[in-house]
């Protein structure tokens, strides 16, 4: 009988699960949910990889992360080597291992995963950056000479940040302009603490000011200055990255109601103004003992876990498709299922009830079946007559998308945008319609990833240098 070679043992070693709490106590505190990878288990794991001499994994990362390369860093021991390797690519290491989507992306075209499970790289990333982050010690990266040129970033989330990292080491001069009065965008409003730790999007924005990026808070740009005005103050390109964070609603009877919540409120309170350490911070916030929340991408899932955590009874997620249609990552979903999430499946909210008060008291619901497929390629939900449904409920989370907020198109002459109010810009350079300013992110192309966002965070900031050189 013949030995197997060493790339069938390695595909016979198993995909390593992370170590994380118990879904019963995870359920009532706000700690992150997995403990991420000891060193043997990130050794482990990397022994998978198959080095390919031409890894798809690379092309599927939005962001080109030489992935091979630093995973092999992590087999050889080399952890700090490993995040040094990631951070040639990526700002933002800690931030992705924690919430893009990998099995979208570089796992979804990993060669193990054509006949067993793909490397989880997006733990072995994770590890990697909190493996440097826990040592304190950073090895900055080698920066060109100042250029003399300035460039402005409005907004601080995945792509702001991005491009802001790749200028500072090309030598320019970067302000970040931040309207809230914390760096991160929708790191910091958007996603718990259960799943992305605030400190570790703190560290992460800490170490693009030791680059020497200048971060300005509180700085709602459009108001305190126009992008007219930033560029007549000296700045020689301005990148656009305020994501999307008009909430949307569904414009149904008692929508008004107290205890009717956009998801966007709801999880800002809680995650950016601390509400759920009240009274320790002094943010108030509704707290449902029976919770409806509405949607189903992984703005759902972080409202509905939050809830339970704020000290819900129940948390329902209400959806109009099936779950095969669900936006949310996989992972998100398992979890809210395991935390005792309870989902209604095909069922519409067509009216919000309330007492007289004017406190929520209930939902009515239609009963859907899905029909032919709509422009998005997903089965359309067809109301199933003489269904309806009455869920008792005493508070609901919206969380079915957002748009774009109109401040800084409504401010600034010769920016086009779409009829929908995203700013028009190419996707391979970030350009708009007005010179020397570019856009990309969510206020682009609506809700999207965060590595996605950062993708085109990469490539404005490849455009803005070329701009910036002449």
């Amino acid at each position: 009988m013949t030995e197997p070679t060493e790339k069938k043992k390695k595909t016979q070693i198993p995909r390593n699960p992370m170590p994380e709490q118990e879904p019963k106590v995870r359920a009532r505190n706000f700690d992150e949910v997995p403990f991420g990878y000891t060193p043997e288990l990130a050794k482990l794991e990397a022994s998978r990889c198959l080095q390919c001499k031409k890894p798809a994994c690379v092309a599927g990362c939005p962001v080109s992360i030489d992935i091979p390369a630093f995973i092999g860093l992590i087999l050889q021991e080399d952890f700090r080597g490993a995040a040094r390797k990631l951070k040639e690519m990526n700002s933002l290491p800690a931030v992705c291992g924690r919430v893009c989507p990998q099995e979208d992306q570089c796992e979804k075209v990993c060669i193990l995963g054509k006949k067993g499970e793909p490397v989880a790289i997006g733990r072995l990333e994770r590890f990697a950056a909190d493996f440097e982050q826990k040592q304190g010690e950073f090895t900055l990266p080698p920066m060109a000479p100042p250029t003399g040129k300035k460039v402005a970033v409005v907004g601080s989330g995945p792509a702001g940040l991005t491009l802001a990292g790749d200028l500072i080491k090309k030598g320019h001069k970067v302000t970040v302009f931040e309207a809230l009065h914390k760096a991160g965008g929708v790191l910091v409003y958007g996603i718990p603490e259960f799943r992305l730790p605030k400190a570790i999007v703190q560290a992460e924005v800490e170490y693009l000011e030791k680059l020497g990026v200048e971060v300005r808070r509180d700085m709602v740009i459009g108001q305190i200055f126009t992008v007219d005005e930033l560029m007549a103050n000296g700045y020689d390109a301005v990148f656009l990255g305020t994501g999307a964070g008009l909430p949307t609603f569904m414009n149904i009877p008692g929508e008004n109601l107290n205890g009717v919540y956009s998801a966007n409120e709801y999880l800002t309170r809680s995650n950016l103004m601390k509400a759920y350490l009240f009274p320790q911070y002094d943010t108030p916030i509704a707290l449902g003992k029976k919770v409806a929340v509405l949607g189903g991408g992984n703005v759902a899932m972080d409202s509905a876990r939050t809830a339970l955590r704020l000290g819900a009874d129940e948390v329902y997620i209400v959806y109009r498709r099936s779950k095969k249609e669900l936006p949310a990552r996989i992972e998100e979903v398992h979890h809210a299922e395991e935390e005792g999430i309870k989902f209604h499946f095909l069922t519409l909210p067509v009216e919000i009830l309330g007492k007289d008060d004017g406190w929520v008291c209930g939902m009515k619901c239609q009963k859907m079946e899905l029909g032919e497929p709509d422009e998005s390629g997903r089965r359309r939900p067809i109301p199933i007559p003489g269904s309806e449904i009455v869920l008792e409920v005493d508070m609901v989370v919206v969380a079915i998308g957002t748009g774009a907020n109109p401040l800084i198109p409504s401010t600034t002459a010769d920016l086009k945008t779409n009829k929908w109010g995203y700013i028009i810009a190419d996707p391979e350079t970030g350009a708009t319609s007005k010179k020397g300013v570019y856009a990309g992110g969510d206020i682009v192309t609506g809700s999207a990833t965060v590595i996605l966002a950062m993708g085109a965070g990469r490539k404005a900031g490849d455009a803005i240098h070329k701009y910036l050189q002449g």
